[in-house]
């Protein structure tokens, strides 16, 4: 269904509405004019909907009679037209009444079903009478749909009642529609009637008047129609519509109020016309044909006269159209409030006066042209068609125009209006601000011009800050002048009229910022002078204290009374002296400082040069004087210092000499050699000290002397004691030469006694050796013992030497010594026993030689005689056979020949022991030479004949094989596999000539030797050598052939390939293809860069093909040679065709490339240029200032794109350019292109900068326009406002006069609007002066109005002055009476306020009380003066008193006034005061928690940034500190009035924050060095971890080099790091720190760690080292097998030689090998069993070592932790109780991973089971053996758990001889006395707790005191000794058995308990039936170190060995395990 408004109704509701918003918008607030949600908006969108609803309502009624009306007939009616149509009955019924069908019946029935089936049947009927509904269904009438039920009805209107209407026209035929129809009958039914013109169904009927012409056209005699006014519309409707249902008999389907509306309902009106058109349409048609031929001629007539109208018309309304779009465009506004308003008045005045007529005008323009149409139509005339530009629609258009101009004009004057108004605000906000400013700089200058400083320290100091204090607010004031700068600048900017005005008070501002800022520089100045003034003369007054006080100390007698005194005060003194000399510059400085002062070339003096100069001279001369006084107490000290030196030396010196004189005066000169030697020793160390003493001794002597020849003081006791000490060193020296001479004596007596004692017991040893009678039983005895023999001679003859030295030793004694018995006698004893051993080694060595040779001759003549009888007999039947069988003779199983000659040597042996064997010998030789000549002699001559027959044998048939291959050759294939069969045939060949070679040779040497078969031997060889040459030269003529054959085949085959090859590819390369897209191009380059590489590669076959031709070819005439010769040639012709075909290809193609990429280039930049060139084709002038705007913006982005796309124009140009210049083959095409791609560039550019210049003038066009359209409407509307002359009532009429004059402001305010228009009107015209006719117009308009609207203000002005003189001056002098009573009310009162906010207020509303008063006055009196002089006489006097009155009520008014703004000044300054004081406090007690915070951090991050924090704090009050200064000074200036206890407290407060400060600073320092520790020690420990790690790993390095060096490298240089944290915590610890005891823990931790890294790298080294050893060893062993089993090759190789020395040879190897192997074999074996038991004994090595370091890690873990689970805190917060928490949780979980750890501990110290076991030599440490050896299980330890193993070897103790045990023990400390078994002990012991129960560790192994009872060889624990009374074992612990226990560590205090416990050990064991070891002292038993420690043998006298690192300090080992506490 359609709308039921047309579009025309709705232009006209717009057109409406938008006179109404204008007529309107002024009402509105400001806040509404931009909120579309404003309530003036609201309104028209409810009034269109009501309307909406009011058409719906007239709707319904109007169809509901209508439906009435024709359902009369079959006498039904419809109330309500929704409901009643919702069953389809009526429906049905109206469509059959209308159509005259009988319709389906209805369906009976009231549901909805039955419902919907009626509505169906009605709407299928029309549907079937072609009748269109769209989006209707049965559902929507059911439903009662409004819209669609009226759209239903309306539809069934038009098909059966209007579409039947139709009228023809005589020129085309053309039929209307029924609507047109219909309105073109009413047009030409009410054609002529006056007020009358209907043009469409709405507003043309709403007076009434054409329903009545219509009725009076047909019915004249019903109505008179000029009675009939256009006003009495109502009438005129009622009067209609009662006629047309009364006379005509039409129902009356409307109401006048439906008609009688701004837009009646248009589909109702059509519905009632058009019954009267079928009711008139009834009428006669010869009736209507006469009327209408009688107005024929009238029509014709009066249709030329109304076209004359209509020209006339439209000329002058298009006229004045465009003379207004130009008034209105202009936009010169005003550039003021008032000449902007004045100008919307205008525009408001031609929106109401001006415009509405021309509308109308407009609206009867088009009924004319419509009614001239019409007659002429109806008069079957030319229809009339204006000319061009006086058509409706150029006049509708240039009316759209106007409408537009209309609107921008609005907009811009409302936009300058609020700009205007925005400005006013701005520019009060500038006088206000301003005003303000200028105050404050004021006062601010008088009080920087005040210079009281004062004359003390802290008065200056106290008037810096306040100085500092007054710039911070000048500094801070900064901001507010900028802001007046700032908003001058705004206005200036925003072109605000009275800117000269604000220029000048803003630089007024600037110059007393400016001269402020000044005169505060300046008076810093004068104020730093004074400081540093009254500072220099504090420090001069400090350092003449500090002299005064120096001088008292420097006079002082005090000169020491010993040395270390005197010491003392020197040390003082030179203190005092560096004082002093550090004064010295500051004394300089000082003197420095002031005399600046002095200066005359200064202005300003602080104070009088003269005083400043006294006191600098007073100061040099008090320092002068201090130095002097310190000069001489120094020397005094020093000698004073001499004296006493001397002193103490001399002292100390007698107390020496008189010890070493009781040392030398001891007669003791040892018992032994080894005691005088030890004496000796420490006698000559003794001398060597005193000669180092000697030299300091003289020189004391020497000071001695100097003092005395020096006169000093202590002269008499300096020489007293020089004399004494030198008597002293002189018996000294005689002491030590007498100690020296007994001592060497004493020694050489022991010498020779202990020399004499060896002598003995080696001859007696010697004696007994030679003495013995035993000389061998057999020969090899009886050598043994000569070895011995001979070895013992040698050792004789070496004690020689020893003998004549004891001689001599006996002879050098002193003659005391030398007579003694033992001296005397002792040499010749010693000589006769060495003479005797002498005699019987020759005696016995005489024997063994004599029994060696008989055991020698009889073992060799028996084995000699016995040998040559069985090879006598062997040879004696050994024959010559005939024949050889194998070349080999064999007789018997005799050994072979060869062996005979092999035993020479017994007989050469028997030859002088027995002459029969030596002849015997001598004819067994002769008989075995024989034999063996013979026999070699047939040997080798068989041997050669059958050699021979094989050679030539072996000849045939390799000439067979190469006879054999004739046949093959014939091809390439053939001749491949001839060559490869005759390969191995040429190898044979080579074996054959050595065969005949060595032929050759033995032949020559058999025929020398048998001259009688030499003929027969050399036949044989020229057989074969015959035979050879034959077979040498079938051989080299079948390789000839061969090789020629194979080579030519060869090189035809390649060539052929090569050939067919090189066609390919010439005809891939010769192609012409070219490409036809840049991807083509692309794909044939690659292509043909691969056939270049694949050239490439067959130029190598080509060069060796052409090479080989040239060789077959060379030197041959034959046709297949010359005819392979051209082929060849064609070859390398071929070949550089080739080259040359691709690169003229390869340039064809890159040239196709370039130019297909140009072409891509160029379509892409085409495609840009014509979307471009679309774009400025078809951009149109805009018609609105935002359009033009708008349209500029968008062309200015639009030549961005254009320009960022000329850059890739340009560059494809520029390409084309190249290809053009480089000789592309399309050169030609690439030009064309680019040159047409840069014409249309260039043409686009100059066509967007036109474009560009057009807009930019249209733009001001658009905005002058805009300006006159703003300014006219503003005129128009204010003169309306002007023109309102209702002024006759009296009682409003001083407020229509106040009205007016803020009217008559607003229009002087708004002149510059109009100023500003023209002025912008003359620019325009003198920039464009095209138009010059335009803007003149516009603006001769705009001053015409401005004219008219002043001369009507003036004259408004003046009627109303002239109505209200006397009520104007009554009423002034009754408010100002009325004002300045409430003033002197308020000026009373006592109210001053009571806090600083209520006074605020006060002073407010006094000022503004203040403000208005003079101006108040001063208009009064003008009014005054006026009405005086306009009254009548009579009247003066009476104005006289009144005005006369107010004035002095208003002067008694003014004295009150400033004593209240002077009482409320006061008020205010002393509650500002109490409110700072507060704030300040306020502020400080917010600051004083952070201050005193105890918050330190927990880590590093916190700590620095709570040190960031209290940074800022201090900063923060620092900057501060100046308000405190401030509000003292602030209470010194009030006095009483500001008197309280606040300040005091606030002082206070501050002091507390400022002292809280810095201990808090201090804190957080403390606590920033402990963090910083913790973290450099966390790193430390990270780092020692992972070098642990890597120190534990078990992977061997294959370069460990350079790796250990690193290492090495790192660990010393982190060791600095360590003692850097070592330094730094025992620093922080000095100085107490708060957290001293964790950081000491924390440091142990670190040291420790780093302890274990350097054993765990010791350990890592040691093992390197012995997998150094490991690797050697395996390399030794791999040569020494690969030696093996390359004799093992040679043992088993099957080559038993080719003659009778080969085999010879060979066999004599095999005893040697076999000798050789089994010794490997032994040698072998020994190593494998050494090596096996090396590894047991580093296994078990392995284990100590592995759980000595998870030992130490294990300690160093519980250590760490054990200050963690012992500490006592408990946390004070729940932050810290929870991170306990926490760090508890993470040690239980980190427990249970070392629970692991403790287990694997637990199996490592798991005792071998096993017997006695020997460990291999160790060359670090000879004599150990493993731990536990020989010892089986061990003992329990404390509460019954087995002790770990030794970490290292334990001693191995081994028998030793009778004198080497003596001598050891005379070398051990003496042994204590021997205790008993039975020996008890009791006492308190500090035991550590290792085991909690059986197999289970203790979970806190911490040293525990428990009372120990050694007993019985059992050691038992009990709680204290009463327990132990009474048998009560701690904590239920079994006595421990001490059977083969080892001993305690070592501690002295607990010496008495190792004895009891050794020996205790020592009985049990012996008692326990186990093993009994060697005897060890107890003493070293004593000595053991702790059960995880290596234990160590005694060596010498030195004590147990002691382990040491590398630079030679003794290690110390961790005390991991122990009973007994370690001392301290």
């Amino acid at each position: 269904m359609s709308s039921t408004l047309s579009p025309t109704d709705f232009d006209s509701l717009e057109i409406q509405g938008q006179y109404s918003d204008i007529n309107n918008r002024w009402d509105l607030p400001d806040s509404d004019w931009d909120n579309d949600s404003s309530s003036a908006r609201l309104f028209e969108r409810s009034r269109i909907k009501a309307l909406a609803d009011e058409r719906e309502a007239v709707q319904k009624k109007t169809f509901t009679k209508w439906v009435n009306s024709h359902l009369a007939r079959v006498t039904c009616r419809v109330g309500d037209l929704y409901s009643d149509l919702r069953d389809g009955r009526n429906l049905l019924r109206l469509l059959e009444v209308l159509s005259g069908e009988t319709l389906p019946k209805p369906t009976k029935g009231r549901m909805r079903i039955h419902c919907l089936e009626n509505v169906d049947k009605a709407l299928q009927f029309l549907k079937e009478q072609k009748v269109h509904l769209e989006n209707m269904g049965s559902h929507d009438i059911v439903d009662g749909n409004h819209r669609l039920t009226l759209g239903l009805v309306w539809t069934i209107i038009l098909r059966f009642q209007i579409q039947d209407i139709s009228v023809e026209t005589e020129d085309n035929k053309e039929k209307k529609s029924a609507k047109d129809a219909l309105l073109l009958w009413c047009q030409m039914k009410t054609a002529g009637y006056p007020n009358v013109n209907v043009h469409n169904f709405t507003t043309s009927w709403r007076d009434g008047l054409a329903f009545n012409a219509i009725v009076h056209k047909h019915r004249p005699d019903l109505l008179d129609f000029e009675s009939l006014k256009k006003c009495n519309a109502h009438y005129n409707l009622q009067n209609a519509f009662n006629l047309a249902e009364k006379e005509l008999g039409l129902t009356k389907l409307l109401d006048p109020e439906d008609v009688n509306v701004d837009q009646p309902d248009e589909k109702s009106i059509i519905t009632y016309v058009a019954t009267y058109y079928h009711y008139f349409s009834k009428m006669k048609a010869l009736a209507v044909e006469g009327k209408r031929i009688g107005k024929v001629l009238d029509h014709a007539m009066e249709a030329e006269r109304l076209v004359e109208k209509y020209e006339s018309l439209a000329s002058e309304l298009l006229q004045w159209i465009e003379q207004t779009i130009v008034t209105l465009n202009d936009r010169q506004l005003a550039n003021s409030l008032s000449g902007v308003q004045n100008q919307l008045q205008s525009f408001n005045s031609y929106r109401t006066v001006e415009k509405p007529p021309k509308f109308t005008e407009k609206g009867n323009l088009e009924v004319l042209l419509f009614t001239i149409q019409s007659k002429l139509r109806a008069n079957n005339q030319k229809v009339y068609t204006p000319r061009e530009g006086r058509l409706i629609s150029d006049i509708n258009k240039a009316w759209e125009r106007l409408e537009k101009a209309e609107h921008e004009r609005e907009l811009a004057l409302r936009t300058e209006l609020i700009r205007q108004e925005k400005l006013e605000q701005l520019a009060a906000r500038f006088d206000r601000k301003a005003a303000m400013r200028e105050t404050w700089l004021s006062e601010n200058q008088r009080l920087v011009s005040q210079d009281n400083f004062g004359l003390e320290l802290a008065a200056v100091e106290a008037a810096v800050r306040k100085h500092e204090a007054i710039e911070t607010d000048i500094v801070a004031y900064s901001g507010r002048v900028q802001a007046v700068d700032a908003v001058a600048a705004e206005l200036a900017a925003e072109r605000y009229h009275d800117i000269k005005r604000i220029a000048a008070r803003q630089h007024n501002v600037a110059r007393l910022w400016d001269f402020l800022r000044q005169m505060v520089a300046a008076r810093r100045e004068r104020l730093l002078l004074n400081l540093e003034l009254q500072k220099v003369f504090q420090d001069l007054l400090y350092l003449m204290d500090w002299m005064e006080e120096m001088k008292g100390r420097l006079q002082s007698p005090d000169l020491g009374k010993h040395l270390a005194g005197v010491e003392d005060l020197l040390q003082l003194h030179e203190l005092v002296e560096a004082d002093i000399a550090v004064q010295a510059e500051r004394v300089r400085a000082v003197s420095a400082s002031a005399l600046r002062f002095c200066d005359p070339g200064k202005e300003y003096k602080p104070c009088d040069p003269q005083l400043v100069s006294e006191r600098v001279a007073s100061l040099e001369r008090s320092y002068e004087a201090l130095c002097k006084l310190a000069a001489a107490r120094r020397a005094r000290l020093e000698e004073s210092r001499r004296l006493w030196r001397f002193l103490w030396e001399v002292g100390e010196a007698e107390a020496w000499v008189r010890e070493q004189q009781h040392l030398l005066a001891s007669a003791e000169t040892g018992r032994d050699l080894t005691g005088v030697l030890r004496l000796l020793n420490k006698h000559t160390a003794l001398r060597g000290e005193m000669s180092g003493r000697l030299g300091p001794l003289k020189l004391t002597l020497e000071q001695g002397q100097q003092l005395v020849a020096e006169g000093h003081p202590g002269a008499g006791q300096a020489a007293a004691r020089t004399a004494e000490l030198q008597a002293q060193w002189e018996r000294l020296e005689a002491l030590a030469e007498e100690r020296a001479q007994r001592l060497a004596q004493a020694a050489s007596l022991y010498q020779f006694q202990a020399d004499a004692n060896d002598m003995e017991a080696w001859l007696v040893d010697a004696l007994r050796l030679v003495s013995s009678p035993e000389l061998g039983h057999d020969e090899f005895s009886t050598q043994a013992l000569a070895r011995q023999h001979r070895a013992l001679e040698e050792e004789i003859r070496s004690h020689r030497p020893a003998l004549d030295a004891l001689r001599e030793q006996a002879a050098a004694l002193p003659p005391a010594l030398s007579h003694t018995p033992e001296v005397q006698g002792r040499v010749p004893s010693l000589e006769r026993h060495y003479e005797q051993l002498q005699a019987r080694a020759g005696e016995r060595a005489r024997a063994l030689e004599a029994a060696l040779a008989l055991y020698t001759m009889l073992s060799e003549a028996g084995a000699c005689g016995l040998w040559v009888e069985e090879k006598e007999q062997w040879l004696n039947g050994l024959a010559l056979p005939e024949r050889l069988v194998n070349g080999t003779a064999c007789v018997g199983g005799g050994p072979p020949a060869n062996h005979i000659p092999g035993q020479p040597r017994e007989a050469e042996q028997l030859q002088t022991a027995d002459p029969p064997s030596a002849l015997r010998w001598q004819q067994f030789r002769t008989l075995a030479d024989g034999k063996k000549a013979a026999l070699t002699s047939a040997l080798s001559i068989q041997n050669y004949h059958l050699e021979c027959t094989e050679t030539q044998a072996w000849m045939r048939e390799k000439t067979k094989v190469i006879e054999s291959t004739q046949g093959l050759g014939n091809d390439l294939a053939g001749v491949l596999a001839l060559q490869r069969k005759l390969a191995g045939t040429e190898r044979d060949l080579e074996a054959i000539a050595a065969r005949v070679g060595e032929l050759t040779r033995e032949a020559n040497a058999l025929a020398a030797g048998h001259p009688a078969q030499a003929p027969a031997i050399n036949a044989r060889l020229g057989e074969v050598q015959a035979g050879w040459e034959d077979l040498r030269a079938t051989m080299r003529r079948r390789e000839e052939s061969l090789g020629e054959a194979r080579r030519l085949q060869d090189f035809l085959r390649s060539l052929d390939d090569f050939q067919a090859w090189l066609g390919r590819t010439q005809t891939s390369v010769a192609s012409e293809e070219g490409p036809a897209t840049l991807p083509e191009a692309e794909a044939l380059l690659a292509q043909h860069a691969a056939l270049r590489g694949e050239v490439e590669r067959a130029r190598g076959e080509y060069s060796r093909l052409r090479a080989l031709g040239e060789e077959v070819t060379r030197d041959q005439a034959d046709p297949q040679c010359l005819f392979l010769r051209q082929r060849l040639e064609a070859l390398g012709t071929g070949w550089e065709e080739l080259g040359r075909m691709w690169e003229s290809r390869q340039g064809r193609l890159a040239q196709a490339h370039g130019f297909q990429g140009f072409l891509r280039d160029a379509r892409q930049a085409e495609g840009v240029l014509s979307s471009q060139e679309y774009v400025l084709s078809h951009t149109e002038m805009p018609g609105t200032l935002q359009a033009a705007d708008a349209a500029i913006k968008n062309l200015e982005d639009f030549m961005s794109t254009m320009d960022a796309n000329g850059e890739r124009i340009r560059g494809l140009l520029e390409a084309g350019r190249q290809l053009v210049s480089a000789g592309n083959i399309h050169a030609e095409k690439i030009q064309e292109k680019a040159d047409s791609i840069e014409r249309r560039h260039k043409k686009n550019q100059e066509v967007v900068q036109q474009l560009l210049g057009r807009l930019r003038d249209n733009r001001e066009q658009q905005h002058f326009l805009q300006d006159c359209h703003e300014l006219k409407l503003w005129i128009d509307e204010k003169m309306l406002t002007a023109q309102d002359v209702s002024y006759d009532e009296a009682r409003n009429l001083h407020t229509k006069w106040q009205k007016h004059q803020a009217f008559m402001a607003e229009l002087a305010a708004n002149k510059d609007w109009l100023d500003k228009v023209d002025k912008e009107g003359r620019e325009l015209t003198l920039e464009k002066p095209e138009l010059k006719a335009l803007v003149s117009e516009k603006l001769e308009d705009l001053h015409k109005r401005w004219d008219r609207l002043e001369s009507t203000t003036q004259a408004k002005a003046r009627s109303l002055f002239d109505a209200n003189r006397a009520e104007l001056f009554a009423q002034s002098c009754s408010a100002l009476e009325s004002w300045l009573e409430s003033l002197q009310a308020q000026l009373h009162s006592d109210d001053y306020g009571k806090d600083l906010t209520s006074v605020n207020i006060l002073l407010k509303k006094q000022q503004v009380l203040c403000r208005p008063v003079m101006g108040m006055v001063d208009r009064s009196r003008k009014e005054e003066g006026a009405t005086a002089l306009a009254q009548e006489d009579q009247g003066a006097g009476e104005v006289e008193r009144t005005s006369r009155a107010v004035e002095e009520k208003f002067r008694a008014l003014c004295q009150p006034m400033k004593e209240r703004c002077r009482r409320l000044q006061a008020s205010r300054e002393q509650h500002q005061f109490h409110r700072d004081v507060e704030d300040e406090i306020l502020w400080v007690t917010e600051r004083l928690p952070m201050a005193s915070s105890m918050e330190h951090g927990k880590d590093l991050p916190s700590v620095q940034l709570l040190m960031k924090k209290n940074q800022t704090l201090q900063k923060e009050i620092q900057g501060h500190e100046p308000r405190i200064a401030d509000l003292t000074e602030r209470q010194r200036a009030l006095g009483a009035v500001a008197a309280g206890p606040e300040l005091a407290e606030l002082q206070e407060m501050w002091k507390r924050l400022s002292r809280e400060l810095e201990l808090r600073g201090k804190r957080l320092e403390a606590a920033l060095r402990a963090q910083q520790f913790y973290r450099d020690a966390a790193e430390a420990e990270a780092w020692m971890g992972e070098q642990e790690l890597h120190m534990m790993g078990q992977e061997k390095a294959k370069v460990r080099g350079r790796a250990e060096l690193r290492l090495r490298d790192s660990l010393a240089d982190y060791a600095q790091t360590v003692h850097q944290l070592a330094a730094s915590s025992q620093d922080m610890i000095d100085h107490d720190h708060p957290e001293s005891t964790r950081i000491s823990i924390r440091q142990a931790q670190v040291d420790k760690l780093y302890a274990s890294l350097k054993e765990l790298a010791g350990e890592r080294r040691e093992r390197l080292q012995e997998h150094l050893r490991l690797c050697q060893l395996r390399r030794e062993l791999d040569d020494l097998e690969q030696w093996i089993q390359e004799r093992e090759v040679v043992a088993a190789s099957h080559e038993l030689g080719q003659d009778y020395e080969h085999v010879t040879v060979s066999a004599g190897w095999t005893p040697a090998i076999s000798e050789k192997l089994s010794q490997l074999q032994a040698r072998r074996q020994e190593t494998a069993d050494k090596w096996q038991e090396k590894m047991d004994w580093l296994q078990l090595v392995l284990e100590v070592l592995v759980f000595g370091r998870d030992a130490g890690m294990a300690e160093a873990w519980l250590c760490s932790q054990e200050p963690l689970v012992r500490s006592a805190e408990l946390g004070c917060t729940v932050d810290e109780v929870e991170s306990l928490i926490k760090r508890h949780e993470a040690f239980q979980k980190s427990a249970v991973a070392w629970e692991e750890r403790f287990s694997a501990l637990e199996k490592l110290t798991a005792v071998r089971a096993g017997g006695p076991q020997e460990c291999p030599p160790s060359p670090t440490a000879p004599g150990l053996c493993s731990p536990g050896s020989g010892t089986g299980d061990e003992a329990n330890g404390p509460r019954g758990e087995k002790q770990p193993r030794t970490r290292g070897p334990a001693p191995s103790v081994m028998p030793q001889s009778r004198s080497s045990e003596s001598a050891r023990v005379a070398t051990l400390p003496p042994r204590g006395p021997e205790l008993s078994a039975q020996e008890q002990m009791e006492g308190m012991l500090c035991r550590k707790q290792e085991m909690e129960a059986f197999g289970k560790k203790a979970a806190n192994r911490s040293w525990q005191n428990v009372y120990c009872v050694l007993r019985r060889g059992s050691l038992g624990f009990y709680k204290d000794a009463k327990a132990a009374s009474t048998g009560v074992p701690y904590h239920g612990e079994v006595p421990v058995s001490l059977a083969r226990a080892q001993g305690s560590e070592w501690e002295a205090e607990m010496s008495s308990w190792l004895r009891v416990v050794n020996a205790a050990i020592a009985t049990a064991s012996s008692a326990s039936g186990e093993p009994e070891e060697p005897a060890v002292p107890s003493a070293t038993r004593g000595m053991t170190r702790a059960m995880t420690m290596p234990p160590v043998s005694p060596v010498g006298a030195e004590g147990p060995v002691v382990l040491r690192s590398k630079d030679g300090r003794e290690r110390e080992r961790e005390k991991r395990f122990s009973f007994f506490k370690k001392s301290k």
